[in-house]
């Protein structure tokens, strides 16, 4: 069984950094995806960042795009998430997902991701 643990988060204030982490557990190949979501209080689950785990490929949303970096730690099976230059609209609860599926692009979409971690708060202030 796959199981996600994330670590990091916390409260800054704006322009300031914080780094995520999610190590995976349970897989027995690398060739699946892991991301990072965030959800807004009122607002829907939106994809932030995503990486193939075996090949390094990464996929970004417009709005961190510069700002965050998403990152393979192959000898711990953990992805970061560096979140540089933090804004107010990014204060969110922020989960990490994975998916075994196939595909040819890397996915920032919820729907694709079947296994998630119990997500930690990022809270920046101005």
């Amino acid at each position: 069984q796959v199981r996600l643990v994330e670590s990091g988060g916390g409260s800054v204030q704006s322009g300031g950094s914080l780094r995520l982490s999610c190590t995976a557990s349970g897989y027995t190949y690398s060739n699946y995806f892991m991301a990072w979501f965030r959800q807004a209080p009122g607002k829907e689950r939106e994809g932030v960042a995503a990486a193939m785990f075996s090949d390094g490929r990464t996929a970004y949303a417009d709005s961190v795009q510069g700002r965050f970096t998403i990152a393979r730690d192959i000898a711990h099976n953990t992805m970061t998430l560096q979140m540089n230059s933090l804004k107010p609209e990014d204060t969110a609860m922020y989960y990490c997902a994975s998916s075994g599926r196939g595909s040819s692009t890397v996915p920032l979409s919820k729907t694709f991701y079947n296994v998630w971690g119990q997500g930690t708060q990022v809270t920046v202030s101005s």
